[in-house]
């Protein structure tokens, strides 16, 4: 069931694998900023384009205080190659039960060419460090997407 995602409402807790081995959960982020995105695939063209620009932002995300975190529905060998292809500096977490992306009201019927099928909504939401949804994005152009979060969280 997911839960109510909204600017000022509280972040639900998660607890996913992610690629260096290990576990993340919103609780690691206590007291800190957290850009939480969500991307469908890694490896494809617009996941690849995000997930480089915020790794390329990732010391000016850093010098605000936020830590960054892209979650996928990818098994964590995909992830993994997916980081050392690119040299990403980025987590990546890895939800194939679909709870966690349920829960954040990003796991839904898309459609493409005429076809429905599940999957991950590009949204991103920044967590301040209260816990709570400071700003969200939802339906993500890539594109200078990464610089427009940036800047938000050195606001907060």
């Amino acid at each position: 069931m997911s839960a109510k995602i909204a600017v000022g409402g509280k972040a639900p807790a998660f607890r996913l694998p992610h690629d260096g081995g290990g576990e993340v959960s919103l609780a690691d982020f206590k007291g800190n900023k957290l850009v939480l995105y969500f991307y469908p695939k890694a490896d494809t063209s617009g996941c690849t384009v995000e997930a480089m620009d915020f790794s390329r932002l990732s010391p000016a995300f850093r010098r605000a205080g936020t830590a960054i975190l892209g979650v996928s529905a990818d098994p964590l060998a995909k992830l993994a190659r997916f980081k050392a292809k690119h040299g990403l500096s980025i987590m990546l977490a890895s939800d194939e039960t679909h709870d966690m992306l349920t829960t954040y009201g990003v796991w839904a019927k898309k459609s493409m060419y005429g076809r429905s099928y599940m999957g991950i909504l590009r949204n991103t939401y920044l967590i301040g460090p209260d816990g709570k949804f400071a700003c969200i994005w939802e339906k993500v152009k890539v594109a200078g997407h990464a610089e427009e979060v940036l800047a938000k969280a050195k606001e907060l």
